[in-house]
């Protein structure tokens, strides 16, 4: 069967050239592609296939309902986090970021390719509808690519990939040099207090990972955290765990090409999205589980979030795993499984 023939007749031959070259080719070394939400595309499971109703997701009954439809990043606010105090969020409720090795004078970001990735630079569009205490604070700055970024206080403003949900804050603290945001662009939280950044240099978007590898909070995790390997079970025989050892699951109602998810909303409570892994990190995964370097990338949601992606297929966590190497999501509503290091269903 042809590629062609595999993405049907709504898909056109340069669609097809288009996702060959983001996820399974050369060009994958970039480690991204947009993916589209399944039920918005027309699959015949359409919306709330991923569970509504049958718990295929695992979730309880009240959490069933289809999800609602993300908001726009636009209409920056403060939120108040129990830890931190009052931080800026767009208009999704999402925590943003400062990174100590940009510079606010004049605005520099340091955070490009695979930094950008596990810190989506939040565009300066978000300042439109603004609620804060000073917007003369909020400016812009252009980025190497030519896009324009968010700035508060001279500062360029990112997102974190790790942050599934409105409020999370996986960010604040990871490998000491990124930090939520305060109204007035200052770091929120007491560990930050100790610098105000530094120019750094745009070694810092690479490299020794200094933007997240080595850690996705403030006070845990260490390197292994972003690393991935394999476990020998039992009853599955050898499956995919990320660094903490958790185990990885297919959604059997995921399309892997033309890539969709049909994973969203409610169910990511529960199936939480795998953590994009950095250039290096796949490299360094690649070699340990003896598999094609092309098998692993990272994909961008239609929420905006970076998944990892293993042959083309988003892995998940499963949030009623309590232990390394525990797989108490197979075989969940017939739609979820463990997968292989070469991204295989463990049925």
């Amino acid at each position: 069967m042809n590629k062609a023939t595999r993405v049907g007749a709504t898909v056109g031959a340069a669609a097809v050239v288009l996702l060959a070259g983001a996820c399974g080719s050369s060009q994958q070394s970039a480690g991204t592609t947009t993916v589209q939400p399944a039920a918005a595309a027309g699959d015949a499971y359409g919306s709330g296939g991923y569970g509504s109703g049958g718990g295929s997701y695992g979730g309880d009954t009240a959490s069933q309902a289809a999800p609602a439809a993300a908001g726009s990043a636009a209409g920056i606010s403060t939120a108040k986090d129990a830890k931190l105090g009052d931080i800026l969020v767009d208009g999704q409720g999402r925590t943003m970021y400062r990174y100590d090795k940009d510079t606010a004078n004049p605005p520099t970001s340091n955070c490009n390719d695979a930094c950008a990735q596990a810190w989506p630079p939040v565009p300066a569009s978000a300042r439109n509808a603004a609620k804060v205490a000073d917007p003369s604070l909020l400016g812009e700055v252009t980025r190497a690519d030519g896009s324009k970024q968010l700035t508060v206080a001279g500062w360029p403003m990112y997102l974190y990939a790790a942050d599934s949900a409105a409020g999370d804050t996986n960010g604040q603290g990871v490998n000491q040099v990124w930090w939520a945001v305060q109204p007035d662009g200052k770091k929120a939280g007491q560990a930050a207090s100790g610098s105000s950044g530094s120019s750094g240099s745009s070694g810092g978007s690479g490299g020794s990972g200094g933007y997240g590898s080595g850690g996705s909070g403030a006070g845990s995790g260490s390197a292994s955290q972003w690393a991935l390997s394999s476990v020998d079970d039992p009853q599955l025989g050898k499956i995919l765990v990320d660094g903490k050892g958790m185990v990885l699951y297919r959604f059997t109602k995921d399309v892997a090409w033309p890539m969709k998810i049909a994973c969203t909303g409610q169910c990511t409570k529960v199936w939480p999205p795998a953590q994009p892994l950095t250039l290096q990190q796949q490299e360094q995964a690649a070699r340990a589980l003896g598999i094609d370097r092309k098998l692993i990338t990272n994909i961008k949601r239609p929420d905006g979030i970076y998944q990892l992606a293993i042959n083309c297929w988003p892995v998940y966590n499963y949030s009623k795993d309590t232990k390394p190497g525990q797989a108490s999501g197979q075989g969940v509503g017939g739609t979820w499984f463990a997968v292989t290091p070469q991204g295989k269903l463990t049925k």
